[in-house]
């Protein structure tokens, strides 16, 4: 929650309400009678001698006459000036020659009392009207148009956008993030000293400026800063890099001004900037800022010097988050500023097991769910995958009407996350089935007889939303953090399996292939050109990446001439180990037609019927398949 302050400024809507009820109330009661103020009382012969002769050039235009209080409220009009005034007169009872001698002299007779605009009413309606509704026009629409689509107030324009939480709001602890062990322990070094700093004090260490929490997206970042505020029961400032940059130049050096002044006067504290990287790229004008009059570059510099200016000692702690730390500027990485960079990597398989119990303990499971088959399974997830991935598994089980979640359901989950919702009215013609289960059962069987090659898991020819028509998954038993050229030599070959199955069998090639090919190339161009996996360029560099946690994009370093030799050997890469799939499955194609009917007819399998019947000796290949639970 934001803490609420003060705000003693009236808005001038409310002003705008206090005007429009004045008016009201003066329209009903004091307009009237000053509109009555204005008709003038004159005796009968005074208009009888009005209507003949007229009065300082204005005759009498119109009338209404009043037979019951014997009355008569006439207009008289000046055609020079097109003045115009009200008059009343009482008519004489034996007068009857009255309505004649009006129509004689050319007067309108009406039925209503003739009306004279009130002066003040004019002056309101034509310009206080107006004057008013721009007004009101103003503030609710220039504010928007000032600050965009987000109705920021121009006067607030110079103010930090900083969600301030005390320290009990932020709702989250060290034990609700998982998976980040080595990260967790680097930070609770600052929240013991926040608690109590007199034993850092009395050894003459001080308390660190900055850290900077770096990593990919997903993996509990923002999650770790507000643990660390709950732990020190501090109050926290969050906002984000992008909040600082504004269309008017200076009003972001404003905000970092604003916000440290905010800081300095709540310490101790923590300060949370998210996506860092917004404000703080390098100013050598390669790194998207250039020139001295650059908005983004006065706010950096005024962090710079914020971050230089306040004491450490008032405990105010500067934490940052970023996915892209190699564009920073360097001034902002040296100690004294961010002292600790703090990496917050994808959870390895123990974190996996972790981040998994921690979200699934508000989920009803049932008995004897075995989480580290789905840690297993997800290699490479971060922990807001793996959050998604409890999510969906109770979704489904709700879907299919049932109380608890089960293993089936984490499982279809894993699949759902990693490759989209099963397509289950996709129509596909019985050709192209047979083409994609071969297909499948190729990357399958060139996995199984490769030694060290990780263990097939599940088949299936269910296509799904991701555009893949079908997907053999595979699952390491231990992972690995080491990459041999061994074993970049069986992915690249399981990976050719799919196109090889269909050259074999059809003798002709298809498109599905083309998301293996896209693999296996960035795979075997990444052993030549940074692996150092290559005959010809031994242990050279070749290829620089950047962005590392956003995909990684890669930039030769080389010539034109190396480049050229990079691609031959490239494609000598590939075709070595295209070769090798095509040599296993001819000589197993006798259990390549076998599995490919089995998977036809049942759509998905799983590793144990798969393996069941590629070691099921030859004599009894006639037989019934095993029965096997899926």
């Amino acid at each position: 929650m934001k803490e609420e302050r003060p705000n003693n400024s009236r808005p001038i809507i409310s002003y705008l309400v206090f005007v429009v009820i004045i008016m009201l109330l003066s329209n009903a009661f004091l307009f009237p009678r000053i509109l009555n103020n204005q008709v003038e009382e004159v005796a009968y012969t005074t208009m009888l001698d009005m209507l003949e002769n007229g009065k300082d050039g204005a005759k009498v235009v119109q009338a209404s006459l009043d037979d019951e209080n014997r009355t008569l409220v006439f207009m008289t009009e000046n055609p020079t000036t097109t003045e115009r005034r009200l008059y009343q007169t009482n008519i004489w009872p034996n007068d009857t020659t009255l309505l004649s001698r009006l129509t004689e002299a050319g007067v309108e007779i009406s039925v209503e009392i003739p009306t004279q605009a009130n002066p003040l009413i004019s002056f309101l309606v034509s310009w206080l009207l107006p004057i008013v509704i721009f007004m009101a026009l103003g503030q609710l629409i220039l504010p928007r148009i000032m600050n965009g689509a987000g109705g920021q107030n121009v006067l607030s324009l110079g103010k930090s956008n900083a969600k301030i939480y005390i320290e009990s709001q932020t709702g989250k602890t060290f034990a609700d993030v998982a998976g980040q062990d080595e990260a967790k322990e680097a930070l609770k070094e600052i929240v013991s000293y926040l608690h109590d700093g007199d034993c850092y004090k009395a050894i003459g260490a001080k308390l660190p400026k900055g850290a900077l929490l770096v990593g990919p997206p997903g993996t509990g970042k923002t999650l770790l800063a507000k643990a660390v505020a709950w732990e020190a029961g501090v109050p926290f400032f969050s906002i984000s890099g992008s909040e600082f940059v504004e269309m008017f130049v200076g009003m972001g050096a404003a905000k970092v001004r604003d916000l440290f002044k905010q800081a300095t006067e709540k310490a101790p504290c923590i300060v949370f900037i998210d996506e860092i990287d917004t404000i703080g790229k390098k100013r050598d004008g390669a790194g998207g800022i250039s020139g001295g009059n650059d908005e983004r570059e006065q706010t950096l510099n005024q962090l710079l010097a914020e971050m230089d200016g306040f004491d450490a000692a008032k405990g105010v702690v500067i934490l940052a988050a970023t996915n892209r730390p190699e564009i920073l500027d360097p001034a902002l990485l040296r100690p004294g500023r961010f002292d600790r960079r703090i990496p917050v990597e994808l959870p390895d398989l123990q974190g996996r097991i972790a981040i998994l119990n921690v979200h699934a303990k508000d989920v009803r499971f049932e008995d004897h769910i075995d989480m580290a088959a789905i840690a297993r399974a997800t290699s490479g997830a971060s922990g807001a995958e793996l959050a998604n991935i409890i999510n969906e598994a109770a979704l489904r089980a709700v879907r299919e009407g049932r109380e608890r979640v089960g293993q089936a359901d984490l499982m279809e989950s894993v699949e759902t996350v990693i490759a989209g919702y099963q397509r289950k009215n996709a129509v596909i013609s019985d050709r192209e089935k047979r083409i994609i289960a071969y297909h499948e059962i190729g990357h399958a069987l060139v996995a199984a007889k490769q030694k060290n090659a990780a263990p097939v898991t599940k088949i299936t020819i269910i296509p799904r939303t991701s555009g893949a028509l079908g997907y053999t998954m595979q699952v390491e038993e231990d992972e690995k953090v080491l990459m041999s050229r061994e074993d970049a030599m069986i992915e690249l070959t399981t990976l050719t399996g799919g196109r090889s199955a269909e050259e074999v069998v059809f003798g002709s090639v298809t498109s599905g292939a083309s998301n293996d090919i896209e693999k296996a190339t960035r795979l075997a161009r990444a052993m030549i050109t940074r692996y150092g996996m290559s005959k010809q360029f031994d242990m050279v560099a070749l290829e620089t990446v950047t962005n590392q946690y956003l995909g990684g994009d890669t930039s030769l370093a080389c010539s034109a001439e190396t480049s050229s030799l990079i691609d031959r050997e490239v494609n000598d890469t590939i075709r070595e180990a295209h070769e090798k799939a095509l040599s296993i499955l001819h000589d197993n194609r006798d259990k390549l037609d076998e599995l490919a009917e089995y998977l036809l007819d049942r759509e998905t399998i799983t590793g144990e019927e798969f393996m069941a019947i590629l070691n099921r000796p030859a004599n009894l290949e006639g037989s019934e398949p095993p029965k096997l639970n899926a």
